[in-house]
């Protein structure tokens, strides 16, 4: 088997980010490093916050402060293939269950334990197949724009396949057809057909906030050219490659979650819309419970109205 190349960008290109001044930590795990930022008392209660793609904890600078004032312990940790940890230059080399695995080492190598996790678009997709192989590690969740596609039988059999045949009908026009009707098939359809991400467009078109330059400058960081872009060009594509993995979360994790469980979807995201309803009916931890919308926000909700998602957590942490 062939050596992995793993490309890491260079620390000049992460230098005067906008907000952007936390201290960076690392961890070895699989033989990758792995970045993440670790604010607060060490002894403080953790809140785990996962981002998704094609971003990174960049995503989460105007939450992580009002967090750690209000006494937290906040760890953001940047996915493989993103952010400040190290890229697998080959689309090969981002496997849903990989990054699970990283993930999960992450927890136990940081001794996370009562850990709120915040968690959105593959951040949630991943975070919560973490809460599946170790739920008791887990007090509380809030997912935001995001969700966890399972199947089981035939359906977990063909839904992949037939996924990728309905995506390469789409490709013809995925330019188009995304920039005039955007949602899940229609972006991983635009994903697989250009030669490269244009991840700075996309962080654009993923919020209802104006971008300066320089805040789309910064999720471009991670990234020098295509060759570091494996990572957002492929996971689109992934989103439902385990759909039997994810439905044993489901029957033996989540649908018996009764710990507080939070929902916090915005109302302008055409990729997630309408996603908080399966969680709010399947899980226990979720029902009987008022839900919260994140109104004038994008995909990155985080970026539109990140000090408000803080108090939601903080409210929510305060609550249950």
């Amino acid at each position: 088997m062939p050596e992995e190349n793993i490309l890491r960008t260079p620390d000049v290109r992460f230098e005067n980010l906008p907000d952007y001044d936390f201290s960076p930590n690392y961890l070895e795990i699989h033989g990758l490093r792995i970045h993440y930022v670790d604010e607060g008392s060490k002894d403080a209660q953790p809140i785990l916050l996962m981002h998704g793609e094609p971003s990174w904890s960049y995503l989460y600078r105007k939450m992580i402060p009002p967090l750690v004032e209000a006494g937290f312990r906040v760890v953001v940790p940047d996915l493989m293939g993103f952010g400040k940890s190290d890229k697998p230059s080959s689309t090969k080399g981002h496997s849903y269950q990989r990054h699970v695995d990283i993930m999960h080492e992450f927890v136990k190598l940081l001794g996370l334990q009562n850990i709120t996790m915040f968690c959105q678009d593959w951040g949630g997709l991943i975070g919560l197949r973490v809460v599946g192989e170790d739920p008791e590690r887990f007090a509380r969740i809030v997912v935001a724009n995001t969700g966890l596609p399972s199947a089981k039988g035939i359906n977990a059999k063909i839904g992949y396949p037939l996924f990728k045949f309905r995506i390469r009908r789409l490709r013809g026009n995925a330019v188009e057809e995304f920039r005039r009707n955007p949602n899940f098939m229609t972006w991983v359809a635009y994903s697989q057909s250009v030669p490269e991400i244009p991840v700075g467009d996309i962080a654009q078109s993923a919020t209802v906030t104006k971008l300066s330059p320089e805040i789309v400058r910064a999720y471009e960081a991670p990234f020098p050219d295509a060759s570091y872009k494996a990572g957002p060009k492929i996971m689109p594509y992934l989103v439902p490659s385990q759909l039997s993995e994810n439905r044993r979360v489901w029957d033996n994790v989540l649908t018996k979650w009764k710990k507080p469980f939070l929902t916090a979807f915005s109302d302008k995201d055409p990729i997630t819309r309408g996603g908080e309803k399966y969680f709010q009916k399947m899980i226990p931890g979720a029902r009987d419970r008022e839900h919260v919308t994140i109104r004038n926000a994008g995909h990155f909700l985080q970026e539109d109205k990140g000090e408000e998602l803080a108090k939601v957590i903080l409210d929510f942490c305060e609550s249950s």
